[in-house]
C-alpha cells in the first residue's frame, strides 16, 4: 500500500537524489512492496514520494550497501518500524555472521595460496585451536533423567546409517605413511520424540549427519545424506580446492533433494577425508569437534539466531541454552530459491585425531566438558559413540541424536 502523505511530495527523480537510489531501484523497491511510492498518478503512472519516506529510503540504501539480502533488509525495516533496538541488533547479527564466513573463505583461501606457492601441504589450522580457545559452552538446556538403555542403534526407516564400525585406508604423500579412517555411527531416538528424524553416514572417505525438521523432516535427512553419498572418494593427491568444490556441489544437489517437501528442511556437517586432510561443509546447527592431544576443539558455527546475537555481543554463551529460540535456524537445506552457502573448511590431519559429527540432540543437552570426557575414555569409536548416545539419554534424551566417531590412525 502506498505511504499515506503527511507533507511535501517529491518526484521520483528528486526522491532518488535525495535518497540516494537509483530511480530503477526505487521502482524494484516498490514491486517488492521495501518501499512503494505515496501516490501514483492514475494517468501518468508516475510515482511521486513523500519527504518523511527518506529515513526509511536512505535506510534501505545503507542495508543494501552493507551487501544485506533484500528478504532480510524488508524484516530489518518491519522491525525497525517498531522496535529499533531490535532492528539494531538484528543489524549486528547479520554483519556478525558476515564477518565470521568472511573470515573462514579468508583462512581457506590462505591455506590454498600455500598449497599452490610449493609441493608442501597445506598446514592451516582452525582459529579456536590456534588460539588456544576451546569450546566450553553448553548450548542446550540440561535435564534430570535416567537411561533406560539405548534404542535400536540403526532407528527405524534410517537405511543411510552404517551401523558398526569401518575403516578406509588411504596412500599418503611420498615419505609419508597412509593412515586409516576407523568410523562408527549411531542413531536414537531419544527419550521424548515419537519419530526419528536425524540421519548419518559414516563410511570410509565421508562422514555426515543431518537433522531434519518439519512434518517432511525424516525425509529431508535422508535425502540430503543420500546426496552426500554419491560424492566419490578423492584421490589422495586431490587439490584441497577440487575436492571443497565437490563437496560444496553435492551440498546444493542435497538442498535440490530437499526441494517440495512441505515446510520441511534439514542441517547437515558433512566430511571428505583424503588420507591427509578432512574436508569439512556445514549448514546449520549440527556439529563438527577435533579431539587432538587431550584438547577439545569445535570446528564448526551454528548457523542460529542465538549464535548470531553472541558473536554480536548481545548475549552472553552462558545465556544461550536458557532462550527460548535457541534452535531458530539462519541456514538449512530447505530447497528454497537460493540454496544456503556452506561454510566451508579443510583441516589437517593427524595420527591420533578423533574427530566427532553430531545433531543437536547432543550439543545442545550435554556440556562440552562431558562430551569431551566421553571421547577421551580410551575406547574405539563404537564404545565412544555409543557412550554419547547414552550421555544424552541421561541427560533427559529430549531429541534425536546421530553422531558419528571417526578416529585417524597409522595404517
Amino acid at each position: 500500500m502506498p505511504a499515506p502523505v503527511s507533507g511535501p511530495m517529491l518526484t521520483i527523480g528528486d526522491f532518488a537524489r535525495a535518497s540516494r537510489l537509483s530511480a530503477k531501484a526505487l521502482r524494484r523497491y516498490d514491486e517488492l512492496g521495501l518501499l512503494p511510492p505515496a501516490r501514483v498518478d492514475p494517468f501518468t503512472g508516475y510515482r511521486y514520494y513523500a519527504v518523511e519516506q527518506l529515513e526509511r529510503a536512505r535506510l534501505i540504501a545503507w542495508l543494501r550497501w552493507i551487501g544485506m539480502p533484500l528478504a532480510d533488509v524488508g524484516r530489518v525495516c518491519a522491525l525497525y518500524a517498531s522496535d529499533a533496538a531490535g532492528a539494531a541488533r538484528a543489524i549486528r547479527g547479520y554483519w556478525a555472521r558476515v564477518e565470521s564466513e568472511t573470515a573462514a573463505r579468508r583462512d581457506l583461501a590462505a591455506s590454498l595460496v600455500d598449497r599452490l606457492k610449493g609441493p608442501t601441504e597445506m598446514t592451516d589450522e582452525m582459529t579456536d585451536e590456534t588460539t588456544g580457545e576451546m569450546t566450553d559452552e553448553t548450548t542446550g538446556e540440561m535435564t534430570e533423567g535416567t537411561a533406560d538403555g539405548v534404542s535400536d542403534r540403526v532407528t527405524e526407516g534410517m537405511t543411510t546409517a552404517r551401523a558398526g564400525a569401518s575403516t578406509g585406508a588411504a596412500t599418503g604423500m611420498a615419505g609419508r605413511p597412509g593412515f586409516v579412517l576407523r568410523t562408527a555411527v549411531r542413531l536414537d531416538r531419544g527419550l521424548v520424540r515419537a519419530a526419528q528424524q536425524d540421519a548419518a553416514h559414516a563410511g570410509p572417505h565421508l562422514l555426515a549427519v543431518a537433522d531434519g525438521y518439519g512434518p517432511e523432516g525424516e525425509r529431508a535427512a535422508l535425502a540430503a545424506v543420500g546426496a552426500l553419498e554419491a560424492v566419490p572418494p578423492p584421490a589422495p593427491s586431490a587439490r584441497a580446492g577440487d575436492v571443497l568444490n565437490a563437496l560444496e556441489d553435492a551440498v546444493r544437489t542435497a538442498d535440490g533433494a530437499v526441494s517440495g517437501l512441505a515446510e520441511s528442511g534439514t542441517t547437515l556437517t558433512a566430511a571428505v577425508w583424503t588420507g591427509g586432510r578432512l574436508a569439512l561443509a556445514h549448514v546449520g546447527d549440527s556439529r563438527a569437534y577435533l579431539l587432538r592431544d587431550g584438547a577439545f576443539v569445535r570446528l564448526t558455527r551454528d548457523h542460529t539466531v542465538v549464535q548470531a546475537l553472541v558473536d554480536a555481543g548481545e548475549l552472553d554463551p552462558a545465556e544461550a541454552a536458557d532462550r527460548p529460540d535457541r534452535a531458530l535456524l539462519l541456514k538449512a537445506l530447505d530447497g528454497g530459491d537460493v540454496p544456503p552457502e556452506p561454510e566451508l573448511g579443510v583441516h589437517e590431519t593427524r595420527p591420533g585425531d578423533r574427530y566427532l559429527l553430531c545433531t543437536d540432540g547432543l550439543s545442545a543437552v550435554a556440556p562440552a566438558d562431558d562430551i569431551r570426557r566421553t571421547l577421551a575414555a580410551g575406547v574405539g569409536p563404537d564404545e565412544a559413540a555409543e557412550a554419547l548416545v547414552t550421555l544424552a539419554r541421561e541427560l533427559g534424551g529430549p531429541d534425536n541424536v546421530a553422531c558419528v566417531v571417526a578416529d585417524v590412525v597409522p595404517a
